[in-house]
């Protein structure tokens, strides 16, 4: 049963008790770890809100979950960030081949399943990717009448259907024909469903309504930054063998197929000699690959691992450009929203990108970066090189970069929406806002 309601100590109105919520997310991490953090500020959000969050997760190559004890029967749970984890013993990641991730997928679908039927939950929270996260968000919703939000973070099956067709029957990696079709029917019924649909770009909320999201059920969260944490006042760091009078452009993310990195190491032939290096901090299937061709080409281009949230600001903040490259796939233009391209520009750095649509758009409107053909070797080359060697207009970019990510990408305020949209469908009035709500408010 709910909990009594509590009166609010000045008098007001009895307010209702907090939200008891299940958050599936397979990929969550703590700042501390080196992939994304949106899951992470929104949790915290809700919990500071008032509302009792559990956070369901996996264990994701690069994430730290804030959990260090033993795994007992395939889990560890304990409280971080003021919310409630349950990390499973089911490990993923992009090193990992096309067979094995799927299990890792389908393992924690059936043990969040578990999770999802065996509580109390006014409302569930499903992020995706993976898409199987659904699946135990539609059990709940079926068998225990609960509500719950789809968050669409990469649209599936589109992107892999994607990649698939650019890559052929043969590629590794590429999904079936079979498994694309029954991951468009769950992609069906999340949309139809849920009780709010959450997208990162208008272009991925464009797929959802193909899906049957109703439009007043489908709201935009854009990707977002900690402003404080990526900064370009904050004290830089370089790394070693790179000389200071060098100009750095930093890519930071995954080293997949879909990131088609090669394009980067073809600039990068072109601008031998002229003080500017590339660098490349992450991992993934094809990192071997890229790294053993700038090896036999003596490339331009260092190499790091992948690194935690702080470190990697301190680099961008000794950055002089920040890299955004995708696989020409012109799918891609819109269905995309990487953490990559609003940390740089919240570290005021300029980006250089090949992937036209809304990250091309968003430059040129800003007047933060510049947008060169996919594949373009030639143009990418020379849009690195015009920054490198024009610092007046490489600074006018900087700033702008800053000004755009205030506007648009602070996560905090991309938090308080969350926190809106969740209290709205729910039916909860909004709780007193807490320190926390009005920083992230604040501006």
């Amino acid at each position: 049963m709910p909990a009594p309601e509590r009166h609010d100590p000045d008098g007001g109105r009895p307010r209702p008790p907090g939200l008891r919520i299940l958050y599936l997310h397979q990929h969550f991490s703590t700042p501390n770890g080196t992939t994304a953090t949106r899951a992470w500020h929104h949790a915290s959000a809700l919990a500071a809100a008032g509302h009792a969050v559990t956070l369901a997760c996996g264990r994701y190559d690069g994430a730290l979950t804030g959990l260090d004890g033993p795994f007992r029967r395939g889990r560890r749970r304990g409280r971080v960030g003021g919310f409630e984890v349950v990390e499973f013993d089911i490990r993923c990641g992009n090193s990992q081949g096309l067979l094995a991730r799927t299990g890792a997928f389908l393992r924690f679908a059936a043990a969040a399943s578990r999770l999802a039927l065996g509580g109390r939950w006014d409302l569930v929270i499903a992020s995706s990717t993976p898409l199987t996260v659904t699946i135990p968000a539609l059990l709940a919703r079926r068998l225990r009448g609960t509500p719950f939000i789809f968050e669409i973070r990469d649209p599936w099956p589109e992107l892999p259907a994607a990649l698939s067709r650019r890559g052929g029957g043969a590629r590794r990696g590429v999904v079936p024909r079979p498994v694309l079709r029954l991951m468009g029917l769950l992609a069906n019924a999340a949309c139809r469903q849920a009780v709010a649909v959450l997208a990162l770009t208008e272009g991925m909320a464009r797929v959802a309504l193909e899906r049957g999201a109703e439009p007043d059920r489908l709201r935009v969260l854009p990707q977002g930054a900690d402003l404080v944490l990526f900064h370009p006042g904050i004290a830089p760091w370089r790394p070693p063998g790179i000389a200071m009078q060098e100009s750095m452009a930093v890519y930071a993310g995954a080293h997949g197929r879909a990131n088609g990195l090669h394009q980067l190491l073809d600039a990068a032939a072109r601008l031998r000699r002229t003080g500017l290096q590339l660098v490349l901090v992450g991992e993934g299937s094809e990192k071997p690959a890229l790294m053993a061709r700038a090896a036999a080409e003596m490339l331009p281009v260092t190499f790091l691992e992948p690194m935690p949230k702080a470190h990697l600001a301190r680099l961008l903040a000794a950055a002089e450009i920040g890299l955004l490259c995708l696989a020409p796939v012109p799918e891609f233009a819109e269905w995309t929203a990487p953490n990559k391209l609003a940390e740089g520009l919240a570290s005021g750095l300029p980006m250089v990108t090949n992937v036209p649509g809304r990250a091309a758009r968003l430059l040129a409107e800003g007047g933060c970066g510049l947008t060169v053909p996919p594949g373009d070797a030639d143009a990418l080359a020379a849009a690195l090189l015009a920054l490198a060697t024009d610092p007046p207009r490489r600074q006018a970019m900087a700033r702008a970069a800053r000004i755009v990510a205030e506007r648009q990408f602070d996560s905090r305020r991309i938090a308080a929406r969350m926190v809106a949209v969740v209290e709205a469908v729910a039916g909860h009035p909004p709780r007193r806002a807490t320190a926390q709500h009005n920083r992230a408010q604040a501006g």
